[in-house]
Protein backbone atom coordinates (compact mmCIF):
# COMPACT_ATOMS: atom_id res chain seq x y z
CA UNK A 1 0.00 0.00 0.00
CA UNK A 2 1.43 3.18 -0.69
CA UNK A 3 0.62 6.22 1.12
CA UNK A 4 -0.41 9.37 -0.16
CA UNK A 5 -0.18 13.00 1.06
CA UNK A 6 -2.10 15.67 -0.28
CA UNK A 7 -0.80 19.56 -0.33
CA UNK A 8 -2.69 21.61 -1.20
CA UNK A 9 -4.33 25.42 -0.52
CA UNK A 10 -7.75 25.49 1.44
CA UNK A 11 -9.18 27.44 -0.96
CA UNK A 12 -8.71 24.17 -3.40
CA UNK A 13 -10.58 22.12 -0.36
CA UNK A 14 -13.49 21.43 -2.91
CA UNK A 15 -11.12 20.05 -5.61
CA UNK A 16 -9.55 17.83 -3.50
CA UNK A 17 -12.73 16.35 -1.86
CA UNK A 18 -13.50 15.57 -5.44
CA UNK A 19 -10.88 13.49 -6.33
CA UNK A 20 -10.62 11.98 -3.23
CA UNK A 21 -13.93 10.50 -4.14
CA UNK A 22 -12.67 9.32 -7.23
CA UNK A 23 -9.69 7.29 -5.49
CA UNK A 24 -12.51 5.77 -3.73
CA UNK A 25 -11.73 2.21 -5.56
CA UNK A 26 -8.07 2.53 -4.63
CA UNK A 27 -8.71 2.95 -1.22
CA UNK A 28 -11.10 -0.33 -1.14
CA UNK A 29 -8.68 -2.31 -3.23
CA UNK A 30 -5.80 -1.50 -0.65
CA UNK A 31 -3.83 0.01 -3.17
CA UNK A 32 -3.47 3.78 -1.39
CA UNK A 33 -3.71 4.99 2.05
CA UNK A 34 -4.43 8.71 1.89
CA UNK A 35 -3.25 11.57 4.28
CA UNK A 36 -3.96 15.64 4.26
CA UNK A 37 -4.34 18.00 7.07
CA UNK A 38 -7.89 17.59 7.36
CA UNK A 39 -7.50 14.82 9.14
CA UNK A 40 -5.36 16.03 12.17
CA UNK A 41 -7.28 15.23 15.42
CA UNK A 42 -7.86 17.89 17.89
CA UNK A 43 -5.28 19.12 20.21
CA UNK A 44 -2.31 17.38 18.24
CA UNK A 45 0.47 20.29 16.62
CA UNK A 46 -0.66 21.01 13.14
CA UNK A 47 3.23 21.45 11.90
CA UNK A 48 4.24 18.31 13.16
CA UNK A 49 1.66 16.51 12.20
CA UNK A 50 2.11 17.47 8.77
CA UNK A 51 5.70 17.15 8.46
CA UNK A 52 5.52 13.54 9.91
CA UNK A 53 2.91 12.04 7.30
CA UNK A 54 5.22 14.03 4.56
CA UNK A 55 8.10 11.93 5.53
CA UNK A 56 6.20 8.86 5.38
CA UNK A 57 4.10 9.65 1.78
CA UNK A 58 5.26 7.06 -1.22
CA UNK A 59 3.40 9.69 -3.61
CA UNK A 60 2.94 13.63 -2.51
CA UNK A 61 0.24 15.54 -4.78
CA UNK A 62 0.84 19.17 -5.11
CA UNK A 63 -2.49 20.67 -6.48
CA UNK A 64 -1.41 23.39 -8.43
CA UNK A 65 -3.72 26.49 -8.79
CA UNK A 66 -2.48 30.34 -8.42
CA UNK A 67 -4.22 30.28 -4.53
CA UNK A 68 -1.21 27.23 -4.17
CA UNK A 69 2.07 28.96 -5.78
CA UNK A 70 0.39 32.08 -3.41
CA UNK A 71 0.45 30.47 -0.12
CA UNK A 72 3.85 30.21 2.06
CA UNK A 73 3.37 27.05 4.00
CA UNK A 74 2.19 25.21 0.37
CA UNK A 75 5.11 26.38 -1.71
CA UNK A 76 7.90 27.47 1.08
CA UNK A 77 7.15 24.52 3.25
CA UNK A 78 5.54 21.73 2.05
CA UNK A 79 6.73 21.58 -1.80
CA UNK A 80 10.26 22.08 -1.04
CA UNK A 81 10.28 19.08 1.02
CA UNK A 82 8.49 17.41 -1.40
CA UNK A 83 10.95 17.74 -4.16
CA UNK A 84 14.01 16.92 -1.63
CA UNK A 85 12.45 13.77 -1.14
CA UNK A 86 11.25 13.19 -4.87
CA UNK A 87 14.90 13.92 -5.92
CA UNK A 88 16.43 11.51 -3.64
CA UNK A 89 14.27 8.54 -4.80
CA UNK A 90 12.74 8.56 -1.34
CA UNK A 91 9.03 9.66 -3.01
CA UNK A 92 6.97 10.76 -5.79
CA UNK A 93 6.00 13.93 -6.71
CA UNK A 94 3.05 14.66 -9.11
CA UNK A 95 2.07 18.05 -9.97
CA UNK A 96 -1.97 17.75 -10.42
CA UNK A 97 -3.21 20.84 -12.25
CA UNK A 98 -6.56 22.30 -11.07
CA UNK A 99 -6.44 25.52 -12.43
CA UNK A 100 -4.18 27.70 -15.16
CA UNK A 101 -1.47 29.60 -13.54
CA UNK A 102 2.30 29.80 -14.72
CA UNK A 103 3.89 26.50 -12.91
CA UNK A 104 6.33 25.48 -15.96
CA UNK A 105 8.77 27.38 -14.58
CA UNK A 106 8.50 26.68 -10.98
CA UNK A 107 10.60 23.83 -9.45
CA UNK A 108 8.36 21.23 -10.41
CA UNK A 109 7.85 22.12 -13.74
CA UNK A 110 10.39 19.91 -14.99
CA UNK A 111 7.75 16.44 -13.55
CA UNK A 112 5.17 15.20 -15.96
CA UNK A 113 1.91 16.51 -14.70
CA UNK A 114 -1.61 15.51 -14.91
CA UNK A 115 -4.55 15.38 -16.12
CA UNK A 116 -2.16 14.58 -19.30
CA UNK A 117 -0.52 17.32 -21.32
CA UNK A 118 -0.76 19.60 -18.38
CA UNK A 119 -4.11 20.71 -18.71
CA UNK A 120 -6.38 22.00 -16.04
CA UNK A 121 -9.16 20.00 -14.08
CA UNK A 122 -11.23 23.12 -14.47
CA UNK A 123 -10.79 23.33 -18.81
CA UNK A 124 -12.30 19.69 -18.64
CA UNK A 125 -16.20 20.37 -20.04
CA UNK A 126 -16.52 17.36 -17.46
CA UNK A 127 -14.31 17.96 -14.75
CA UNK A 128 -14.80 13.97 -13.65
CA UNK A 129 -12.79 13.50 -17.06
CA UNK A 130 -9.83 15.17 -15.57
CA UNK A 131 -9.58 13.46 -12.71
CA UNK A 132 -10.05 10.06 -14.01
CA UNK A 133 -6.93 10.67 -15.69
CA UNK A 134 -5.39 11.69 -12.54
CA UNK A 135 -6.69 8.75 -11.02
CA UNK A 136 -4.86 6.63 -13.58
CA UNK A 137 -1.45 8.35 -12.80
CA UNK A 138 -2.02 8.17 -9.40
CA UNK A 139 -2.64 4.27 -9.48
CA UNK A 140 0.37 3.75 -11.99
CA UNK A 141 2.68 5.79 -9.30
CA UNK A 142 1.40 3.70 -6.18
CA UNK A 143 2.07 0.22 -8.46
CA UNK A 144 5.54 1.33 -9.40
CA UNK A 145 5.94 1.69 -5.17
CA UNK A 146 3.78 -1.49 -4.43
CA UNK A 147 3.23 -3.76 -7.40
CA UNK A 148 0.07 -4.37 -9.48
CA UNK A 149 -1.45 -6.82 -6.88
CA UNK A 150 -0.08 -5.72 -3.39
CA UNK A 151 -2.61 -6.31 -0.44
CA UNK A 152 -5.89 -6.40 -3.49
CA UNK A 153 -7.74 -9.78 -2.38
CA UNK A 154 -7.10 -9.12 1.34
CA UNK A 155 -8.05 -5.55 1.66
CA UNK A 156 -11.35 -6.36 -0.46
CA UNK A 157 -12.43 -8.82 1.88
CA UNK A 158 -11.79 -6.73 4.91
CA UNK A 159 -13.37 -3.80 3.88
CA UNK A 160 -16.13 -5.76 2.87
CA UNK A 161 -16.02 -7.14 6.27
CA UNK A 162 -15.76 -3.70 7.73
CA UNK A 163 -19.31 -2.63 6.12
CA UNK A 164 -21.15 -5.27 7.39
CA UNK A 165 -19.96 -5.10 10.84
CA UNK A 166 -20.17 -1.31 11.44
CA UNK A 167 -23.44 -0.58 9.31
CA UNK A 168 -26.04 -0.08 11.20
CA UNK A 169 -29.86 -0.94 9.78
CA UNK A 170 -32.20 0.91 10.69
CA UNK A 171 -35.31 2.21 9.05
CA UNK A 172 -35.74 5.83 7.98
CA UNK A 173 -37.99 7.60 5.40
CA UNK A 174 -36.52 8.81 2.31
CA UNK A 175 -38.54 11.79 1.98
CA UNK A 176 -36.12 13.93 3.99
CA UNK A 177 -35.53 17.09 1.75
CA UNK A 178 -37.16 20.34 3.25
CA UNK A 179 -37.36 23.53 1.31
CA UNK A 180 -35.07 26.75 1.50
CA UNK A 181 -34.70 30.29 0.76
CA UNK A 182 -31.77 31.19 -1.54
CA UNK A 183 -30.85 34.46 -1.48
CA UNK A 184 -29.03 37.14 -4.43
CA UNK A 185 -25.80 35.94 -3.67
CA UNK A 186 -26.47 32.26 -4.30
CA UNK A 187 -28.68 32.86 -7.15
CA UNK A 188 -25.60 35.03 -8.54
CA UNK A 189 -22.63 32.97 -7.70
CA UNK A 190 -24.75 29.83 -9.46
CA UNK A 191 -25.22 31.82 -12.42
CA UNK A 192 -21.50 32.94 -12.62
CA UNK A 193 -20.21 29.45 -11.85
CA UNK A 194 -22.33 28.02 -14.52
CA UNK A 195 -21.46 30.39 -17.35
CA UNK A 196 -17.53 29.68 -16.80
CA UNK A 197 -18.58 25.96 -16.91
CA UNK A 198 -19.95 26.41 -20.61
CA UNK A 199 -17.20 28.37 -21.62
CA UNK A 200 -15.16 25.66 -20.47
CA UNK A 201 -17.63 23.59 -22.26
CA UNK A 202 -17.16 25.37 -25.40
CA UNK A 203 -13.61 25.36 -25.49
CA UNK A 204 -13.24 21.22 -24.88
CA UNK A 205 -16.22 20.50 -26.78
CA UNK A 206 -14.87 22.67 -30.36
CA UNK A 207 -10.89 20.84 -29.20
CA UNK A 208 -12.52 17.57 -29.39
CA UNK A 209 -14.13 18.29 -32.73
CA UNK A 210 -11.92 19.31 -34.72
CA UNK A 211 -9.64 16.41 -33.33
CA UNK A 212 -11.92 14.18 -34.22
CA UNK A 213 -13.30 15.46 -37.61
CA UNK A 214 -10.66 15.62 -40.87
CA UNK A 215 -11.51 19.51 -42.47
CA UNK A 216 -13.23 20.39 -39.62
CA UNK A 217 -11.42 23.73 -37.46
CA UNK A 218 -12.87 25.59 -34.83
CA UNK A 219 -11.92 28.73 -33.04
CA UNK A 220 -12.96 29.70 -29.42
CA UNK A 221 -12.16 33.53 -28.26
CA UNK A 222 -12.35 34.73 -24.73
CA UNK A 223 -13.37 38.64 -25.21
CA UNK A 224 -13.55 39.24 -21.36
CA UNK A 225 -14.67 37.68 -18.21
CA UNK A 226 -18.36 37.86 -19.42
CA UNK A 227 -18.08 36.91 -23.59
CA UNK A 228 -17.03 34.53 -25.60
CA UNK A 229 -17.05 33.50 -29.72
CA UNK A 230 -17.23 30.01 -31.21
CA UNK A 231 -16.90 29.82 -34.83
CA UNK A 232 -16.70 25.89 -36.87
CA UNK A 233 -15.48 25.54 -40.18
CA UNK A 234 -15.57 22.84 -42.90
CA UNK A 235 -12.62 23.08 -45.32
CA UNK A 236 -12.43 26.84 -44.60
CA UNK A 237 -16.20 27.93 -44.72
CA UNK A 238 -17.86 28.78 -42.11
CA UNK A 239 -20.93 26.32 -40.91
CA UNK A 240 -21.47 27.58 -37.21
CA UNK A 241 -20.98 30.64 -35.10
CA UNK A 242 -22.36 32.02 -31.94
CA UNK A 243 -21.65 34.51 -29.28
CA UNK A 244 -22.56 34.12 -25.51
CA UNK A 245 -22.42 36.22 -22.52
CA UNK A 246 -23.36 36.45 -19.08
CA UNK A 247 -25.75 39.09 -18.15
CA UNK A 248 -26.74 40.88 -14.98
CA UNK A 249 -30.13 39.14 -13.15
CA UNK A 250 -31.84 42.60 -12.96
CA UNK A 251 -31.54 43.09 -16.53
CA UNK A 252 -32.71 42.97 -20.08
CA UNK A 253 -30.65 39.48 -20.31
CA UNK A 254 -30.93 38.52 -17.10
CA UNK A 255 -28.87 35.40 -17.62
CA UNK A 256 -26.89 33.38 -19.90
CA UNK A 257 -27.42 34.80 -23.70
CA UNK A 258 -26.81 32.80 -26.85
CA UNK A 259 -26.70 34.73 -30.01
CA UNK A 260 -25.77 33.42 -33.63
CA UNK A 261 -24.87 37.47 -34.45
CA UNK A 262 -20.99 38.08 -33.40
CA UNK A 263 -21.32 42.03 -34.99
CA UNK A 264 -24.10 43.56 -32.15
CA UNK A 265 -24.16 44.17 -28.84
CA UNK A 266 -26.02 42.21 -25.90
CA UNK A 267 -29.28 43.03 -26.71
CA UNK A 268 -30.08 40.78 -29.36
CA UNK A 269 -30.20 37.17 -28.40
CA UNK A 270 -31.83 33.83 -29.90
CA UNK A 271 -31.86 32.15 -26.53
CA UNK A 272 -31.21 32.72 -22.83
CA UNK A 273 -30.99 30.77 -20.03
CA UNK A 274 -32.00 32.29 -16.60
CA UNK A 275 -31.57 30.86 -12.76
CA UNK A 276 -34.72 29.79 -11.33
CA UNK A 277 -35.19 27.45 -8.03
CA UNK A 278 -38.39 24.86 -6.72
CA UNK A 279 -37.44 25.85 -3.35
CA UNK A 280 -34.93 22.90 -3.31
CA UNK A 281 -32.80 23.22 -5.81
CA UNK A 282 -30.79 25.87 -7.97
CA UNK A 283 -31.30 25.86 -11.79
CA UNK A 284 -31.40 27.32 -15.10
CA UNK A 285 -34.67 27.84 -17.08
CA UNK A 286 -34.17 27.87 -20.60
CA UNK A 287 -36.51 30.83 -22.26
CA UNK A 288 -37.71 28.82 -24.70
CA UNK A 289 -36.71 30.73 -28.12
CA UNK A 290 -35.40 27.18 -29.01
CA UNK A 291 -38.27 25.20 -28.63
CA UNK A 292 -35.64 22.37 -27.76
CA UNK A 293 -37.38 21.38 -23.65
CA UNK A 294 -40.60 21.19 -22.18
CA UNK A 295 -41.42 20.25 -18.62
CA UNK A 296 -38.87 19.32 -16.28
CA UNK A 297 -36.45 19.01 -18.75
CA UNK A 298 -36.02 22.80 -18.90
CA UNK A 299 -34.75 22.35 -15.47
CA UNK A 300 -31.00 22.41 -16.79
CA UNK A 301 -27.24 21.54 -14.47
CA UNK A 302 -24.53 23.47 -15.65
CA UNK A 303 -23.30 20.31 -17.91
CA UNK A 304 -27.28 20.33 -19.11
CA UNK A 305 -26.93 23.79 -20.18
CA UNK A 306 -23.85 23.36 -22.00
CA UNK A 307 -25.16 20.93 -23.95
CA UNK A 308 -28.81 22.61 -24.64
CA UNK A 309 -26.46 25.08 -26.23
CA UNK A 310 -23.94 23.24 -27.81
CA UNK A 311 -26.80 21.54 -29.60
CA UNK A 312 -27.72 24.98 -31.18
CA UNK A 313 -23.90 25.57 -32.22
CA UNK A 314 -23.52 21.96 -33.59
CA UNK A 315 -26.95 21.90 -35.30
CA UNK A 316 -25.64 23.48 -38.69
CA UNK A 317 -22.79 20.57 -38.67
CA UNK A 318 -25.13 17.92 -38.65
Amino acid sequence: MANLFFSYSHRDADLRDELEIHLATLKMEGVIEIWHERRIGAGKEFGNEISQHLEEANIILLLISPYFIASDYCYEIEMKRAMQRHEKGDARVIPVILEPCDWQKLPFGKLTATPTDGKPISKFPNKHDGFLDVTRAIQNAAEDFCGPEQGKPVEMVTMAEKRRTTKVARPRSSNLRLKKEFTDRDKDSFLTDAFEYVANFFEGSLDELQKRNPGIETNFRRIDANHFTAVAYRHGKELSRCRIWLGNRREFVGGIAYSTDLSHGDNSYNESLSVEDDGYTLFLKPLGMAFRHQGSESKLTFEGAGEYLWEMFIEPLQ
